[in-house]
């Protein structure tokens, strides 16, 4: 892998750049495909499956293998659905291509598209739409149903084509989109239309997608309305019901434009309710990335309280999260330290607070309560002596007063640190 440049092969796509791709994959880690190949596997002949990879990707003869197809709950909603998990090898090829095309539309994506793009986060959507509704009554809360299962196919490659020089993108993107999905239940699932998520290059070509689809146009027919795009997540601004009204009506016939549909059930329009603007309506709140919206109590500056329309964990992300905490059983790990039990639970519950503790960061305070109770069930269960509640809760209060930074989320709060006596499910 020392010689970095490619020669004498139809496309010109050098060694450097599927190390690259390698060290991104390797990076992100992931399940292996249909091969069962795992990425310390693929360790093991790490030269010569670089070599294979870019020997036949550059010769144009490199055809992706079955995607294999993983159920997995929705991020925010009920139901499953299904995302595809490629091999390590066709994960690395993915990533050449999602490269090299991201180099290319990425400058032309609009500001407030925040998906899956450089330097750009869901909390970046969340501010700029917390702003925003500072300034305007009503929103849309739009959700394509089905996005990532129904894009049309041939609209993706003529988006990719308008933008890509390289032959050899465009040819790798059109077997992608046709490879088949491998089910459960090992069945080959062929498709006509849709791009599963997973894949490195998915993400891409759904923003791409979307910026003709959406971005574009709603920049071109609606100039002043704003709005703020995570993948397929998509909140719009208006400034009365009768704007919002119409302009869900122009967003719904443009979607059936592109091979799309909203979904009736969850698309809706909803009022701002806050302290100032009392006005009654069906819908006074919105869910966009993970924080619901809505009226809440709130301290100005000044130091007087009013109620704003604010963004918090929603319920269903607060739910999640206390499922996984339930199924970790803390209390059962009696042969584990405290140090033990820090260990396997704080990466995760700092990514928790860091994301949702963003914005009205007391909404959390249900979640924490939750931790800290199987905490003191393992106190009592390990400890004989500490079985007595008032015990127990003296030796957690001593304990985290003289390691405060032992557990994230003990760091996390600034207000005195307070054991529910509510039992842990």
């Amino acid at each position: 892998m020392d010689k970095l440049e490619s020669s004498g092969k139809p496309f010109e796509i050098s060694k450097r750049e599927v190390w690259e791709a390698y060290r991104r994959v390797k990076a992100n880690r992931g399940a292996p495909g249909v091969d069962e190949v795992t990425l310390g596997e693929f360790d093991a002949d790490l030269g010569n499956n670089l070599y294979r990879i870019w020997n036949r990707m550059s010769s144009g003869s490199y055809l992706p293998p079955p995607v294999r197809a993983v159920e997995i709950p929705k991020p925010h909603g009920t139901g499953t659905r299904l995302l595809g998990v490629p091999t390590v090898a066709d994960r690395i090829a993915q990533t050449v291509v999602a490269r090299r095309l991201e180099a290319k539309v990425e400058p032309i994506f609009d500001p407030d598209s925040y998906g899956y793009r450089p330097n750009r986060s869901a909390l970046d959507a969340v501010a700029a739409c917390r702003q925003r509704c500072w300034k305007t009554n009503w929103v849309i809360d739009l959700d394509v149903e089905r996005f990532f299962d129904s894009v049309p196919w041939e609209l993706v490659v003529k988006a990719v084509a308008a933008h890509s020089t390289d032959p050899w993108v465009l040819l790798y993107v059109t077997r992608w989109l046709a490879a088949p999905l491998q089910l459960p239940n090992g069945a080959l699932q062929q498709r006509d239309r849709g791009t599963p998520q997973g894949s490195p290059v998915s993400p891409l070509l759904a923003n791409l997608f979307l910026h003709y689809a959406f971005d574009a146009w709603i920049a071109r027919e609606h100039p002043t309305v704003q709005f703020e795009r995570y993948a397929d997540d998509i909140v719009v601004h208006c400034v009365t019901e009768a704007q919002a009204t119409r302009l869900a009506a122009a967003i719904g016939n443009r979607m059936v434009e592109v091979g799309l549909r909203l979904n009736p059930a969850k698309t809706r329009i909803v009022y701002r309710k806050d302290g100032r603007r009392r006005l009654d309506h069906e819908h006074t709140a919105f869910t966009f990335s993970g924080f619901t919206f809505r009226a809440r109590g709130a301290r100005g500056k000044n130091g007087r309280n009013f109620t704003g329309f604010l963004p918090a964990v929603s319920k269903h992300a607060l739910n999640k999260m206390s499922r996984e905490v339930r199924r970790w059983r803390l209390h059962l790990l009696s042969g584990h330290t405290l140090a033990d039990l820090a260990r396997k639970i704080n990466p995760i519950v700092r990514g928790w607070t860091r994301y949702y503790g963003s914005y009205y960061r007391t909404a959390l305070d249900p979640l924490l309560a939750r931790i800290n109770a199987y905490l003191m069930r393992w106190i009592r269960r390990k400890y004989q002596r500490l079985r007595p509640f008032k015990k127990a809760e003296a030796c957690w209060r001593r304990i985290t007063r003289q390691q405060p930074r032992l557990f994230a989320h003990r760091a996390w709060k600034a207000t005195p640190w307070l054991i529910k006596t509510t039992r842990a499910g």
